[in-house]
């Protein structure tokens, strides 16, 4: 029996992302570049390209070589598909940078915190 969680849907998702990248003999970069373009394809909710921001830093993972994969996948999907991941791949960055700098003043907070206790 599996383990209460108070949340079950996205223990869900991470376990199948995990799964996944266990069974798969793709290199990191050629699993982003998969994964996002499948994104794409499907016209994706910001949120969904929002779990990829991470590992895509991870893997030193341009820009420009975004840019080559919506290129390269634009006679495929259309214009509107295309477009359309744009905007949300622009949303997932804005959402990505307020979380950041929500951490970074938490962790300034708690730094402070602590000194000040001493």
């Amino acid at each position: 029996m599996a383990t209460a969680s108070d949340t079950p849907v996205l223990d869900t998702l991470a376990a199948m992302t995990v799964d996944s990248i266990e069974r798969c003999h793709m290199d990191e970069r050629t699993l982003l570049l998969t994964r996002v373009a499948a994104l794409v394809a499907m016209d994706a909710p910001a949120i969904s390209y929002l779990a990829h921001i991470n590992p895509a830093i991870k893997a030193d993972f341009t820009v420009e070589q975004l840019q080559d994969l919506l290129v390269a996948i634009a006679p495929v999907v259309g214009t509107a598909r295309v477009m359309s991941a744009a905007g949300h791949i622009a949303q997932a960055f804005g959402v990505a940078i307020v979380l950041a700098e929500a951490e970074a003043e938490a962790i300034a907070q708690a730094e402070a915190d602590s000194r000040g206790a001493s």
